[in-house]
């Protein structure tokens, strides 16, 4: 049997130390190219605020970033301020309506019907 001589890819030769050297520009450019597609796509989505705060002017990636920022927390503001508007309106809703209980039946324990009785129930329907 004749002699084989074995083929070494020059991969199998690297130590894996000398692998992340040459596996590390790549994973960071990708990383890079991550970093900046998520920031295209912010500013896609956010064209519009950006014209009406800076219109005209070319932005650079800090801008982007710093303005997304502020209009998350504008928008996070107004969301918090609805909700505390209509958990206001709620609560008084839901005190009339259990206030409006407590009346009836304190006016439904008095067997006698007076006018103001009347007027009082006619006004609560209201």
């Amino acid at each position: 049997m004749a002699p084989s001589t074995v083929f070494m890819e020059p991969e199998n030769l690297l130590t894996p130390k000398e692998k992340n050297k040459l596996r590390k520009p790549v994973v960071e450019k990708m990383r890079r190219d991550r970093i900046n597609s998520s920031i295209e796509q912010l500013k896609l989505l956010l064209e519009k605020e950006f014209q009406r705060h800076q219109p005209n002017s070319k932005l650079e990636k800090a801008d982007i970033l710093e303005m997304t920022v502020s209009y998350l927390k504008q928008q996070s503001q107004l969301q918090m301020k609805r909700s505390f508007h209509k958990s206001s309106q709620f609560d008084f809703r839901e005190g009339y309506s259990r206030c409006l209980q407590e009346a009836f039946h304190f006016l439904s324990l008095h067997k006698v019907r007076t006018e103001t009785q009347t007027k009082l129930l006619s006004h609560f329907q209201k």
